[in-house]
This record gives structure tokens, C-alpha cells and sequence, in this order.
């Protein structure tokens, strides 16, 4: 099968190249899906599960991507709960190959079904940003309605999905980015902006939830901000600072086939947009996840 593939930790994205794999097997509790589309984070080339697997052995070559959305084509022995031909999406293992490749072999209770009227490519582009957002809101940041939140990132593929389902929580949502970024935050229902580059970030006073993809200084900053209760909480490692009167947590995403129904139960509906920068084909994919110039949004790549 097609398959990108890294060897170069160094290298990053730009040592990505396209190449022949074999097919995988599927181990017990597994299927075999036949990938449609695949979503890729960029700080996978930074993550140690991307080099070597459980063990600490190194895995190289290997396969990136741990978001797909396509069709299961065998079970592993003691696979339940999924049947060949099934529509399926969601979140592949952290330490095995991923799914910028033709078929992909995961645990079956990684994946949840998806409807016939959502296409491969927004299915692809929802289990991480999804995920992440559910969790972050929900169970770590324990959002409540008729709490402010401030939301690092509003336009990107996380905070899009953070934004909206805040707002249609009870939240009222105040989004930060960049200059550029202020209408499209706007328009995914965040009450506020503000312009990280231009606006000070002290001036938004008091929050009961930040939720920050950013870290850094932003991150140092923001503690600053969280009321007395209230709850940082951070996808890019262990927050620098503490609120004084709060908490700060840290946290990886899991996969969780319920939760993966809630959120395309909103695509669906109508609750939830995706937020999609780029679609590629799998040909075209070293360059489409290596650009020229900034994407707002998420990078799919779709297998023909």
C-alpha cells in the first residue's frame, strides 16, 4: 500500500516522503480500516510515540496521522462491536503507524461509527480537535453555564470546536489570535476577541476557564486571569504558572467512542462546524502538510 512515512525526528514534516508499506494485520481487538481521509497535527514530529513504540524500541519508519475517517475491511480475532463494511472514524494508537496510508490497523474501541450522510473528510478532520475540545470543556475545565472562558486560538481547528461547544453550553466565550483571525473566531460564536498582537490580554479581566493551545508567555499571562475556582487548562504540556485561587491541568486526548458521537451528532444537527484549511490527496500530501504560508484550519488528506 501508499503510505508517507518519517525517519528523521530532526527533519520533521519536511522528511515526510511517500513510499510502499505492506498492508497491516489486524492483532487482537483490532480492524483493519480502509482509510478515506486523514487528519495530521504537526507536533506529532515532536512527540516521542511517533519514534518509538511502548517499549521505547525505535519504530522507524513510520507511518503518521492519528485521525481517520473510512471503512473497516477485516476484524482482528475477538473484534466486537464493529462489522466489515462499517463507516467508522476516530483516533488511532499513539505508538503505532497512523493513517497517512492507504488501510490502517487499530483498536476496534478506538473508533465509533459514522453516519452515511457525513463525508470521509469532516469525519477525518473531528476526533482530535473534537476530543480535545469535549474533554478540556467538560471534564477537565468542569465548564458550567453562565461561565466566561477565554479561548486561546479561537479560529484554529481546536479552539473552533472549543468556541462553539462553550457557547452552546451557556458559555459566553472570549477568543484570542491573531489580527486575521478576529472575523472567523466571531463567526464561530465567540463574543469576544481579542488580538494577541495588538490588544492587551490583561484588559479581558476575569475568566472561569481559560483553555490554552498556545503555552508560553500567553499561557504565563493567563493564569493570571483565572478567577478564584476556576480552571486553566492546557494541551501544550504542564502550565508555567498557577492561578492564584485555581487550578491548572494538563492533559492528552483519549479516544472515546461515545464522546465521538456526541460531537458528529452535531455536525450533523447543525450544532457544529468543522473547521477545515486544506483538503490534499494522498499524492500531494508532503507538500500539503509542509506550506508555504499560515493555514487557518485543519490539513486533510484524502486517499483515493
Amino acid at each position: 500500500m501508499r503510505a508517507i512515512v518519517v525517519t528523521d525526528k530532526a527533519a520533521g514534516t519536511a522528511g515526510m516522503t511517500l513510499v510502499e508499506r505492506p498492508e497491516p494485520e489486524p492483532a487482537l481487538n483490532d480492524v483493519v480500516v480502509r482509510v478515506h481521509a486523514s487528519g495530521f497535527v504537526p507536533t506529532e514530529m515532536a512527540w516521542p510515540s511517533t519514534w518509538t513504540d511502548r517499549l521505547g524500541r525505535d519504530r522507524r519508519p513510520s507511518i503518521p496521522g492519528h485521525e481517520l475517517a473510512g471503512v473497516v475491511t477485516a476484524l482482528g480475532y475477538g473484534t466486537t462491536g464493529l462489522s466489515v463494511g462499517q463507516r467508522v472514524f476516530g483516533l488511532t494508537d499513539w505508538n503505532r503507524d497512523g493513517t497517512l496510508a492507504k488501510y490502517v490497523a487499530v483498536e476496534a474501541r478506538n473508533l465509533a461509527p459514522l453516519p452515511g450522510d457525513v463525508d470521509f473528510t469532516v469525519g477525518a478532520s473531528l476526533p482530535i480537535s473534537g476530543l480535545t475540545a469535549w474533554q478540556g470543556l467538560f471534564e477537565h475545565g468542569r465548564l458550567q453555564a453562565g461561565q466566561s472562558v477565554l479561548v486561546h486560538g479561537a479560529a484554529g481547528a481546536v479552539g473552533s470546536i472549543v468556541t462553539q461547544l462553550a457557547g452552546e453550553f451557556g458559555a459566553y466565550v472570549i477568543g484570542t489570535g491573531r489580527a486575521a483571525d478576529r472575523q472567523k473566531a466571531l463567526g464561530f460564536g465567540a463574543q469576544e476577541f481579542v488580538d494577541l498582537e495588538n490588544d492587551v490580554l490583561e484588559d479581558v479581566g476575569g475568566v472561569d476557564l481559560v483553555f490554552d493551545v498556545i503555552g508560553g508567555n500567553i499561557g504565563k499571562r493567563s493564569a493570571g486571569l483565572v478567577r478564584a475556582g476556576g480552571t486553566l487548562v492546557s494541551v501544550v504540556g504542564p502550565p508555567e504558572a498557577q492561578p492564584a485561587e485555581g487550578l491548572a491541568v494538563d492533559f492528552v486526548v483519549v479516544a472515546d467512542r461515545a464522546q465521538l458521537g456526541e460531537i458528529v451528532r452535531r455536525v450533523r444537527d447543525g450544532r457544529l462546524r468543522t473547521n477545515i484549511g486544506n483538503v490534499a490527496t494522498l499524492d500531494d500530501a508532503v507538500a500539503a502538510l509542509n506550506p508555504t504560508e499560515r493555514i487557518s484550519g485543519k490539513t486533510i488528506i484524502r486517499v483515493p
